[in-house]
């Protein structure tokens, strides 16, 4: 009868869309999934694109830091600085860690150390956190998501820089001069910073999903610290004892001791090449190529999955 009366046919005459149809209909007007995982080319040139706001909101980050401390920035250097000196009275004076350094080379020698793993420390520390500490962030807006940990590692280099005025005086107090080697630092801290920033993005996707994650890299990185030699000279500390060359070489070679030696060799006068383990430069540049290469593949595969669930 609806039929005689003019109803038009049923709706189940008119057969719906299969989901391949629909994905076609989808990819002939340009639509596609939300939040999905862009091509590596095009995620870099989105990451170019965002570059204003990656270096403001590191610049804002790194205001924000110590704006509740009465020092304000000034804890930027305080703080490295009173570790070099708890390190200087326990392992200076009190262990003999001064082994095969000269007396009035050792407190710059420290010193450069503390700053310069101190770089290292806290890009990791703040890239653990750049994806789960800032959830609010990452939910609300598109953006590449590596913009964060790339902005945080960004924001220990230009504390290291601010930090290296006080580092610079130190090296005057104890009578190593500026002169040409002293350009040697640019690179070094270039290549530091590329290493720094793949493992910001390495541990910025492990921190998005293990959270707890952030309360275990504060012991994983002490240890680093003491076997990087920050506080001693690794040939001269072995020197006596019996350990297997493999061992010592992955002492000396370990990214964090290499970019220590590479700042002491162009800032100290009386450290010089005989410290430094061989091919020194080629393995700078291959942490930094290998890290920063692997963190940022590791960290773009799983773009689409950050701040959900």
């Amino acid at each position: 009868m609806s039929q005689a009366l003019g109803t038009p046919p049923a709706a189940s005459a008119r057969p719906e869309p299969h989901g391949t149809d629909l994905a076609a209909l989808a990819a002939r007007h340009g639509l596609t999934v939300s939040g999905a995982r862009p091509p590596l080319g095009a995620y870099v040139r989105q990451l170019w694109g965002r570059r204003h706001f990656i270096l403001a909101f590191s610049q804002a980050k790194l205001t924000a830091q110590y704006s509740k401390a009465k020092l304000g920035q000034l804890w930027q250097v305080a703080t490295p600085l009173l570790n070099a000196a708890v390190y200087f009275f326990i392992f200076g004076l009190l262990l003999g860690a001064r082994k095969g350094i000269p007396s009035d080379v050792y407190v710059p020698f420290l010193v450069t150390g503390v700053f310069v793993f101190t770089f290292t420390q806290s890009s990791v520390l703040a890239g653990v956190r750049a994806i789960s500490g800032n959830l609010g962030l990452v939910r609300a807006l598109h953006f590449p998501r590596a913009s964060l940990p790339i902005s945080f590692a960004l924001q220990q280099l230009q504390q290291l820089l601010f930090s290296m005025i006080v580092l610079v005086v130190v090296m005057i107090g104890f009578k190593s001069y500026p002169d040409a080697s002293w350009l040697l630092v640019i690179p070094a801290l270039a290549l530091q910073f590329v290493f720094n920033t793949g493992l910001a993005l390495i541990f910025a996707r492990m921190g998005s999903k293990t959270p707890d994650l952030a309360q275990l890299m504060p012991f994983v990185l002490r240890t680093w610290m003491y076997a990087s030699g920050v506080m001693f000279s690794i040939p001269a500390m072995l020197e006596d004892k019996n350990v297997p060359a493999w061992l010592a070489d992955v002492l000396q070679w370990n990214p964090a001791a290499i970019y220590m030696d590479l700042v002491r060799f162009a800032l100290i006068d009386k450290y010089d090449a005989s410290y430094l383990p061989p091919h020194v430069w080629a393995f700078a540049l291959g942490w930094a190529v290998v890290a920063g290469a692997v963190g940022f593949v590791y960290f773009w595969k799983a773009e689409e999955r950050y701040g959900r669930g």
